[in-house]
């Protein structure tokens, strides 16, 4: 990932002019052009620079989103599709100029099926909307990447998060989705049985496409109940080494933890810091249980049990729902906490996954080439399924710092992907990780782009993002 690898492309003047008159015309003040409404959709939680939309258009219905991609499609005109912007690898740029359409206005909970664990969603409703919608039914959804994104923006990326290890990533808990395509056309890539062998699996092709592919316009997600007893806690080791080989072991005995999260000693004393908390300072373990009274008091002693083995302290654990709101809150703000070690710094938060039995030899390398470096970088962790973050804080008006933290995430991603890992295991490819993909996939990378080129021809469905342009083979 360099700077210098986020360019702009060719934009269509004549088309781009034509589409804004046609769309102030018919979307009146739900369309937007000023350039403040246009940088906040340009908006990226990472350091790649903005690259601002020429529209914004606030749509409310399937049909209009048809409308709208139909028009671009006609003009060539690119679309970007917009959430709640939180992506962290430029996903919702516009290389390319175009319209960004914006999802804040469909937010509906089309159909819940309560009988059936599953429900509808429309792209623009975030994950605690949608929890909160489905709280008087006794069922939740699982995904929880931090960020409070929208359940769109999230099966754009295939995100994950916190609860993965036990419920899954997006890829799991999405049962189909209605996408406009390049056409304009609005297709549904499956129905709500659980499973089918009804030709090609083009609900996963979409989930995890970055909105190259087509504009989501429904979700049909696979729901849970929401369990008895939560109880979840912490508990520190000697190491960060020790703090993985707890969590690997944990793994591999099948203890069904919910959640598992790593945390290291930079990232503890940036979360006291910033939460207030007083956590010891030293390598931690977050975790959580789900189930029964008994059943999570049985995980419980078995988890305290492996980490007393690996030179773990006390688990200190709570099913006191308020205690544990506090400890997740703090970890849900690493990032801010991270970026708060160094005011007026940035952060890039970069992300890599690894088989678990390798979780720990490649963060413990990546905690030594940190420090061999002088870096300013905490570590967190989904560290039961192999996932963990790194965020960089970095002086991003200095080119040598740039250039040494760029220097760094390709040590990183070269590490992950020698250990038979990939360069993202939730964050996309978008605009930042594009170099590390041909490593990781090789020829599988042409296969991807032919399926981008048979599907939206003319390039405007988020175009810049996976790849930043299409072979001609």
């Amino acid at each position: 990932m360099a700077l210098t690898d986020i360019r702009s492309g060719a934009r269509n003047e004549a088309g781009i002019a034509e589409a804004l008159a046609r769309l102030a015309d018919r979307f009146g003040p739900r369309f937007q052009t000023g350039e403040a409404i246009r940088s906040q959709h340009a908006h990226t939680t990472t350091y790649i620079p903005a690259q601002l939309p020429d529209g914004v258009v606030f749509v409310e219905t399937a049909e209009e989103v048809k409308a709208v991609v139909a028009l671009c499609a006609e003009l060539k005109v690119p679309v970007i599709p917009f959430g709640t912007g939180s992506s962290l690898e430029g996903q919702v740029n516009a290389p390319n100029g175009g319209i960004s359409i914006d999802f804040n206005n469909m937010k509906r909970v089309l159909e819940v099926n309560a009988e059936d664990l599953d429900c509808t969603v429309e792209p623009g409703i975030t994950r605690e909307e949608l929890n909160t919608y489905l709280r008087d039914t006794g069922l939740f959804f699982p995904i929880d990447p931090g960020a409070n994104a929208s359940i769109g923006g999230m099966a754009s990326t295939r995100a994950s998060g916190t609860n993965a290890v036990r419920y899954g990533t997006m890829k799991d808990n999405v049962l189909a989705v209605t996408a406009v395509t390049a056409t304009g056309e609005e297709i549904r890539t499956a129905r709500r049985a659980r499973k089918s062998s009804a030709g090609y699996d083009l609900t996963r092709l979409f989930v995890g496409a970055e909105g190259t592919l087509g504009v989501l316009t429904s979700i049909t997600l696979r729901l849970q109940g929401i369990p008895a007893v939560i109880a979840g806690g912490i508990c520190g080791f000697p190491t960060l080494k020790d703090a993985c080989d707890a969590v690997i072991m944990t793994i591999q005995l099948g203890i069904p933890v919910a959640r598992i999260e790593l945390v290291n000693t930079l990232q503890i004393k940036a979360c006291n810091a910033y939460s207030g908390l007083t956590l010891p300072e030293q390598p931690t373990l977050f975790v959580e249980f789900h189930g029964n009274a008994e059943s999570v008091r049985l995980q419980s002693e078995e988890f305290g049990a492996i980490a007393a083995d690996f030179g773990g302290g006390e688990f200190q654990w709570t099913a006191d729902a308020e205690e544990r709101a506090k400890l997740w809150k703090a970890r849900h703000n690493v990032y801010w906490a991270a970026k708060a070690l160094r005011p007026g710094y940035a952060v890039i938060a970069t992300d890599v996954c690894v088989p678990i039995s390798r979780l720990a030899d490649c963060v413990a390398d990546t905690e030594a080439d940190i420090e061999e470096h002088g870096l300013l970088a905490p570590i967190v962790g989904h560290a039961g399924d192999g996932n963990f973050h790194v965020s960089l804080v970095f002086d991003d008006k200095d080119p040598a710092h740039v250039e040494q933290v760029e220097a760094f995430v390709g040590r990183l991603n070269a590490r992950a992907l020698a250990m038979d890992g990939t360069c993202t295991g939730e964050h996309g490819i978008g605009q930042g990780k594009q170099a590390f993909l041909p490593g990781e996939l090789g020829g599988s990378v042409l296969v991807m782009q032919q399926i981008k080129r048979a599907l939206d021809p003319d390039n405007i469905l988020n175009p810049g993002k996976i790849f930043s342009t299409l072979s001609d083979n």
